[in-house]
């Protein structure tokens, strides 16, 4: 695991709020309080010039992004959640001028969210490992980064492997029970925020998602199994977890000095679509290579190591997947990518997918595929926006589309929800580095086990031949 030094986050006073009507009535007083304001804010604009209005607008709107930011933030588990993967998509709500400041408060979640004093986390580490003194030589009581389940310490082993020790919040596992008990509550408040995930299936699999990646213990062994398999990549680095110091509430990995993805997106289009494939291998075609997959596609798990590998660490929410489902999530999209429209329509039938009595068309199932997925399937340059790919995901998720109200009504298998929000999360945090590829030609590789077309592909290839059955396989 790898993170960077931050600065500018006080320290939360308190601990993680933990029953479940605790965590309701402090979501309650915000969205009241959200209520409220607005109707202020749209009151106050009568009369007002222009200007005036935009003046207002963007107060409200970064008002708003840093209360989200500081009761997210101060929560942490499932709610936090929901604000991180806000933090990449196009939010509607804002004047679309601020919107890029709004995200930008967002994204304070992704890996500067407030973090808890060091005496409190102190003692989770010392009841799980023993004393401090007893495990490392040298410990940074300023943490580098604070997520939605702990936060991380840099640290240093009495043998000199630099490592960041990650270390849940006291209490934390209550809260999140609390907070999936709160689901209905959450889904309310995710209207007023990010009305996509209103949704009822994708606050399940939020929860679903949080109930594993409070099992630091299994995130260790997933994590040492990842890394195994790419060690000596060319390009990617995962640091390793060092399993004989990880426990149910402390994960200690490798240390990897790397620059943050806000670095990444300073970079010259150049090197943005580079790093831009490799992210797109790591977090799509490792699904269809190894049947398994990591979940939490988002910028705050990206690094760029500063022996230029792009670094991806947190392996709380990882999916093995049945090779039956993902050869039938392939074949679904080889369908589409030829308009086998009667083809794909009669796998979606036959898979339950789709109501056979419901009013859903061939035509209806084949655009939406395209809709939510067309970046894998057209064959020409398509530079990733941020709006293109929060249009995808709005079209796929969200209830009110009018798009597919029809489809909007059918259930997608719970084997299959984890892995379309991992790809339509990677195409989110794609759309904030803005690149641009023929992503279907680096789709062919996996949806047709054609030999790759770029560079990258081609030293990849040679590589994986170099090395014969690799470990972890």
């Amino acid at each position: 695991m790898a993170y960077r030094a931050w600065q500018g986050c006080g320290l939360a006073s308190g601990g993680v709020p933990k029953g479940r009507a605790t965590r309701s009535a402090k979501l309650g007083q915000f969205a009241a309080g959200q209520a409220v304001r607005e109707v202020g804010r749209r009151l106050s604009m009568i009369g007002r010039t222009d200007e005036a209005r935009e003046v207002l607008a963007e107060r409200s709107a970064m008002m708003k992004a840093q209360q989200i930011v500081a009761v997210l933030g101060s929560m942490k588990g499932s709610a936090m959640k929901l604000g991180q993967m806000g933090s990449v998509l196009d939010l509607d709500f804002v004047p679309e001028a601020h919107r890029e400041q709004f995200r930008a408060q967002l994204a304070a979640l992704q890996d500067r969210a407030p973090a808890m004093p060091f005496s409190t986390m102190r003692q989770v580490i010392e009841d799980d490992l023993g004393s401090l003194a007893q495990t490392f030589a040298e410990f940074d009581e300023t943490s580098i980064a604070a997520a939605s389940i702990g936060q991380v310490h840099r640290a240093r082993l009495h043998d000199g492997r630099a490592v960041a020790v990650k270390v849940k919040y006291p209490g934390v596992d209550r809260a999140v029970h609390a907070d999936i008990s709160n689901l209905e509550f959450l889904g309310k408040m995710a209207r007023t925020v990010l009305p996509s995930m209103a949704d009822t299936g994708v606050l399940e699999e939020v929860a679903s998602n949080l109930r594993s990646e409070l099992d630091y213990e299994r995130e260790a062994q997933t994590q040492h199994r990842v890394a195994r398999r790419y060690r000596g990549h060319p390009f990617i680095t995962v640091p390793d977890s060092i399993e004989e110091f990880c426990t149910h509430n402390v994960l200690v990995t490798e240390f990897v000095e790397g620059r943050p993805f806000s670095h990444i997106q300073t970079l010259p289009a150049a090197e943005r679509d580079r790093l831009g494939e490799l992210i797109y291998r790591f977090y799509i075609a490792g699904l269809f290579a190894d049947n398994e997959f990591c979940g939490d596609p988002h910028p705050g798990n990206v690094l760029l190591a500063a022996d230029g590998k792009l670094a991806f660490v947190d392996f709380g929410l990882y999916k093995e997947m049945d090779p039956a489902h993902v050869e039938f999530e392939r074949s679904v999209l080889r369908a589409a990518a030829e308009g086998r429209g009667e083809d794909l329509f009669a796998a979606w039938l036959g898979r339950g997918i789709i109501d056979p009595d419901s009013e859903v068309t061939v035509e209806e199932s084949l655009a939406y595929v395209w809709a939510a997925t067309g970046w894998h399937l057209l064959d020409e340059e398509v530079t990733i926006t941020p709006e293109l790919a929060t249009g995808a995901l709005l079209l796929a998720v969200d209830p009110r589309a009018s798009d597919f109200q029809g489809m909007h009504k059918q259930l997608l298998p719970p084997e299959h929800v984890f892995s379309r929000r991992a790809d339509l999360f990677t195409f989110a945090t794609l759309g904030q580095l803005r690149v641009t590829a023929n992503w279907h030609q680096l789709a062919r590789e996996w949806l047709y086990d054609e030999p790759p077309q770029t560079d990258i592909g081609r030293a990849i290839e040679q590589w994986r031949r170099g090395l014969g059955d690799r470990p972890g396989r």
